[in-house]
C-alpha cells in the first residue's frame, strides 16, 4: 500500500486533530491537506461514500483555518459525490450549508448557484425542496440587487411547479420573475412573465384570476403597451364570448412562441374544460366553476 492510500492518508488526518497525552493542540493545516489528498482519491476510485466524509473532513478544516471560500469548494464536492449516491437529503443539506459558507464571504453568486445545483439534482427525486431551493437562490441574489440574476431560476421554478400541477404558485413565480425585471429594466422578460402567468391561470380554469391578474398587470406602462398584453387581452375576450377557435389560433401565435416552453407548452392545451361554464359566469359576473367541475 502506497503513501497516497487515502484510507492511509484518512488515519494520519484523524491523528493530527486528536489530542492526547502527546499531542496538545491539534494539527488543522497538515490535517486538511490529508483530508483533501484522500479526498480526491476516493473520489478517483469512485469510492463515494468515503469522498463525500473525507471532502467534509476537509471542509471542516479550512472553517476552521478561517478560510470559508475553501471551506465551500470541498461542501459543494461532498454533496457532489451526495448527489451520485442519490442521498437526496443529504444533497441539500450540504449544498445550504456551502451557500452559507459562500454568504460568510461576502459572495452571493456562488451561494446562490450552490442552491440551483441542489435544486437541479433535486428536481425530479424531491421536487417540493426543489422549488424551495430555486427561491432561497433568488432571494439572496435579490438581496444582493442582481435581480437580472434570476431569471433562469424563477423560471425553472415554476416549470417544476406546472410539473406538480401547483399553478397558483407557478403563476405567483412568474409575477416573481416579473418584479425581478421590472426592477432591472428588462421589458421584455417582464412583460413575457406577465402574460404567462395568466395563460397559467387560463389553464388552471382560473378565470377570475387571469383577468385581476391582466388588470394589475395593466396598471404597469411597459406592459400596458406591450404585444403581450394586448395578445392577453384578445384571449381574455375570447373566452368571455366562449370562442374555441380564436383561443386555438391565439395560443399558436408570435408573441406565445416567444414564451418560455413550459408556459407554451400549457397555450397549446387551451382551451381546457367546458368554455360554457366560462361564458355563463363572464356574463353573470360570477365565478366560473372551478376545475374539479370541469370534467
Amino acid at each position: 500500500m502506497s503513501s497516497s492510500d487515502p484510507d492511509k492518508l484518512i488515519a494520519k488526518a484523524d491523528k493530527l486533530t486528536k489530542l492526547s497525552l502527546t499531542r496538545w493542540s491539534a494539527d488543522w493545516k497538515s490535517a486538511t491537506l490529508l483530508y483533501e489528498q484522500a479526498a480526491n482519491g476516493f473520489r478517483i476510485a469512485k469510492k463515494y461514500e468515503k469522498g463525500k466524509a473525507a471532502f467534509e473532513m476537509a471542509s471542516k478544516g479550512q472553517e476552521i483555518l478561517s478560510s470559508p471560500w475553501d471551506a465551500a469548494k470541498h461542501m459543494e464536492s461532498a454533496a457532489a459525490l451526495a448527489k451520485e449516491l442519490g442521498k437526496w437529503n443529504e444533497v441539500a443539506d450540504l449544498y445550504r450549508r456551502a451557500s452559507e459558507l459562500y454568504v460568510e464571504c461576502g459572495r452571493s453568486q456562488p451561494a446562490s448557484d450552490a442552491l440551483a445545483k441542489a435544486a437541479r439534482a433535486l428536481e425530479d427525486a424531491v421536487p417540493d425542496v426543489a422549488v424551495q431551493l430555486y427561491n432561497d437562490a433568488c432571494d439572496i441574489l435579490e438581496e444582493d440587487g442582481k435581480e437580472q440574476m434570476t431569471f433562469d431560476l424563477y423560471r425553472a421554478a415554476a416549470g417544476v411547479y406546472i410539473k406538480l400541477e401547483k399553478y397558483t404558485d407557478a403563476a405567483a413565480v412568474l409575477l416573481r420573475l416579473g418584479l425581478a425585471a421590472d426592477k432591472c429594466s428588462a421589458t421584455n422578460s417582464q412583460c413575457k412573465a406577465y402574460l404567462g402567468a395568466i395563460i397559467v391561470y387560463l389553464y388552471a380554469h382560473d378565470f377570475k384570476q387571469a383577468e385581476k391578474c391582466c388588470n394589475d398587470c395593466s396598471q404597469i406602462d411597459a406592459f400596458l403597451r406591450s404585444d403581450q398584453n394586448r395578445c392577453a387581452s384578445k384571449l381574455l375576450s375570447a373566452y368571455t364570448e366562449g370562442d374555441i377557435e380564436e383561443i386555438k389560433r391565439l395560443a399558436q401565435s408570435s408573441t406565445i412562441s416567444h414564451l418560455d416552453n413550459v408556459v407554451i407548452r400549457l397555450a397549446r392545451k387551451l382551451p381546457t374544460g367546458d368554455l360554457s361554464a366560462f361564458k355563463t359566469a363572464a356574463a353573470e359576473g360570477e365565478e366560473p366553476l372551478d376545475e374539479n367541475d370541469l370534467t
